[in-house]
């Protein structure tokens, strides 16, 4: 078992490259910083699961895999390509598809469980 406790900042997590230098990402507001712990997985393997940190800032992706996402701390606005946004808090849960273009407004330094799974994406997301 690996316990995800709400609420509490996380020490262990290894600091990753500068947005503004990864590949797919484009920073649109301030220099958000990035922190990454690999529980099952590591950035090379089909799935994955850990922890992830965000200090404030916007940044705009396209989806590398398909993610199911936790908060644990802080808040942070999700802003889809169509426009649609929601704000998301410790407890919250949500999911992204691979290739799906969001924008993430970090709002409060947000640390989110995640499990990502690399492979094919139905193009109907109600299809299974």
């Amino acid at each position: 078992m690996k316990p995800y406790p709400c609420c509490e900042t996380q020490s262990d997590l290894t600091p990753l490259p500068p947005l503004q230098n990864t590949p797919g990402y484009q920073v649109l507001e301030g220099a958000p910083q990035t922190a990454i712990r690999f529980d099952q997985g590591s950035a090379t393997t089909r799935h994955r699961l850990g922890l992830w940190q965000c200090t404030p800032g916007t940044f705009r992706c396209i989806e590398k895999a398909d993610e199911l996402q936790t908060i644990v701390r802080g808040r942070l606005r999700l802003i889809l390509a169509d426009g649609t946004s929601h704000t998301f808090g410790p407890g919250d849960s949500f999911y992204t598809q691979k290739g799906e273009q969001t924008t993430w407004q970090i709002l409060q330094t947000v640390e989110k469980v995640f499990f990502s799974l690399e492979g094919e994406t139905p193009t109907d997301p109600g299809s299974n």
